[in-house]
């Protein structure tokens, strides 16, 4: 019969073996519960007779210890290792606009403000029929938050600035429908409409306000199915045009329109600037889709379209703002909005109608064109807005 060795181990572990790997519990040793009989034949699968029968063997000790040595060295070079940390890999969160807004209402935006021009300088027989015919002069209490616009505008695009890195990413993200962050410079951008590897360079004329309102557009819950039916329409291979481009280009009319002061009147009646001045803007990005899908508009016709759309815009701001209203009440109810030539019949029909189906002989010819926008378009009125 095959001897037994009594050996005092744990319950719980027996030199690498569980007691129910195939030991079986022979009672007590001396009355003691944790010491148990072993067979000989489970110490030697478990290697233990064998390293008991080296006894002095100094060299397989050696061994041993270089392996130990080598394992330790491995370790230690382990700690020169930097891990990429999984919040490096969390994308930025989303900032909504008021959270944008309210950090410039807490920044010193002094030096700015000393170089803004918030309204038209007229003189002689001009600045006298201003005053008898012109529209309302703002309300003293909203000067400052007219101000705050205007100072915005001129402020430009900071990469140490943690929310206007966050403002440009959440643009990205909301037009893409993606959730992670993209590099700060590179062609991804001109997925979206801007023109170049850099979005800063699109900026002159609007400074942070172009991007401000582009986030408006695509943070308001209501106006974003909007704003993706036009994205989705300058994403055409025949109509396709620079989205934010395109919406700095907004951007600018509502500037315009401001600082001419034909939202004085709406701005005094709803007590507002900055709320007046955002839906002013979508409205007008409203009314050129509108005419840019129904009239087959093409990038060639975009110069044209824009000086258009800037007229009529400032002197019927009040329609163009019902028009938006009624287009929101209609998306609400379900029904729709049916646009056809019909409902823009109000405006004439602009000079490069004749020229859009020979700019829309192809796609890809349209994304070779250079983008004109309303800054490059020669001044044809006394009094015309001048950009930041």
């Amino acid at each position: 019969m095959e001897g037994v060795v009594a050996v005092a181990v744990h319950t719980e572990i027996l030199n690498g073996l569980n007691p129910g790997n195939g030991i079986k519990d022979n009672g007590n040793l001396n009355g003691n519960p944790y010491l148990k009989s072993v067979p000989i034949s489970a110490l030697k699968q478990n290697g233990l007779l064998q390293s008991l029968a080296a006894g002095g063997n100094q060299t397989k000790t050696e061994e041993v210890s270089l392996e130990v040595e080598r394992a330790r060295e491995e370790w230690d070079a382990l700690e020169s290792i930097q891990p990429v940390l999984a919040e490096d890999l969390t994308p930025s969160p989303l900032i909504s606009f008021n959270e944008a807004l309210q950090h410039f209402q807490t920044t010193d935006l002094g030096d700015l403000l000393k170089n803004i021009q918030p309204t038209i300088r007229r003189t002689g027989l001009a600045a006298i029929t201003h005053f008898l015919f012109g529209p309302p002069r703002l309300h003293k209490d909203l000067v400052e938050e007219r101000d705050l616009v205007f100072a915005i505008a001129q402020c430009s695009l900071d990469n140490g600035q943690s929310v206007h890195m966050r403002v440009l990413q959440t643009i990205y993200r909301k037009l893409t429908c993606t959730r992670a962050d993209c590099p700060r410079f590179g062609p991804h951008w001109e997925n979206v409409g801007f023109q170049g590897s850099d979005p800063a360079t699109d900026l002159r004329g609007t400074g942070f306000l172009g991007l401000m309102h582009t986030l408006y557009f695509v943070m308001d819950p209501e106006i974003l199915p909007l704003a993706r039916e036009i994205y989705k329409l300058s994403q055409h291979p025949v109509q396709n045009f620079p989205f934010c481009v395109m919406s700095i280009n907004m951007t600018r009319i509502a500037l315009h329109a401001l600082r001419e002061e034909v939202l004085s009147k709406e701005c005094n009646r709803r007590q507002q600037v900055v709320a007046v001045l955002n839906d002013f803007y979508v409205a007008t990005f409203l009314h050129l889709y509108q005419l840019w899908k129904s009239q087959q508009k093409t990038i060639s016709d975009s110069g044209h379209v824009l000086k258009e759309v800037e007229l009529f815009a400032k002197k019927n701001p009040k329609q163009i703002l019902k028009r938006l209203e009624g287009y929101l009440k209609e998306k609400r109810a379900g029904t729709g909005h049916r646009t056809s030539p019909d409902t823009l019949s109000h405006s004439n029909p602009s000079p490069g109608d004749t020229g859009s189906q020979a700019g829309s002989q192809g796609g890809k010819e349209g994304k070779e064109m250079n983008f004109t926008g309303v800054c490059e378009l020669p001044p044809e009125m006394e009094g015309e807005a001048r950009l930041i």
